[in-house]
């Protein structure tokens, strides 16, 4: 990825676009760095021993929070987090997606990783947190954008973005700290 982002602007450069340059390289390294190198965190997994199971249980763990942080919202939601980014997420929404998301990954991480119980806790945790944190992220950019989803691939999810903006979060987050607690 740095080569890339010392590669891009030179290219502009080069063919003499000045006009709106740093809006245009900003948003094209942004958009390098969520969709290209966070998500490559996943792949990632792969290569290290169990990287099956890890691999796994990051994106159940992942789905499953964006989905707890939903019915929870939905359920027992009153008081929004960031109404004018995405209307829908409530305090409710993110406090039970935690929950549930910490208490899946404590079950799922001694069937899928060498995560401990406590470390299942804790990545559980900050997955949960992180997950959440990508959501509204890839929401501001699709209000800054001005559209309502990132594709129509997938008919009534939104499109593939949509379903993996959490991973742009959850994939390095969970990469380092399996790397760095057991590799």
């Amino acid at each position: 990825p740095v080569y890339l982002f010392l590669l891009i602007p030179l290219r502009m450069v080069l063919v003499g676009e000045t006009k709106g340059f740093l809006r245009s390289a900003g948003t094209i390294h942004w958009g390098l760095m969520t969709t290209v190198f966070s998500l490559s965190h996943a792949a990632f997994l792969l290569a290290l021993p169990e990287g099956a199971g890890l691999l796994l249980f990051l994106v159940v763990v992942t789905q499953t929070n964006d989905v707890a942080q939903f019915i929870s919202g939905k359920s027992f939601g009153k008081r929004k987090i960031a109404p004018s980014v995405s209307p829908n997420k409530t305090w409710a929404g993110f406090i039970g997606g935690v929950i549930i998301t910490t208490g899946l990954a404590m079950g799922l991480a001694p069937l899928l990783t060498p995560l401990t119980l406590a470390q299942s806790a804790m990545v559980g945790a900050i997955m949960a947190v992180g997950g959440f944190i990508g959501d509204l992220t890839i929401s501001a950019v699709k209000r800054d954008l001005g559209i309502k989803d990132m594709g129509s691939t997938i008919p009534g999810h939104g499109g593939v973005m949509d379903r993996v903006d959490s991973l742009t979060y959850t994939a390095p987050l969970f990469f380092h700290l399996v790397f760095y607690l057991h590799y």
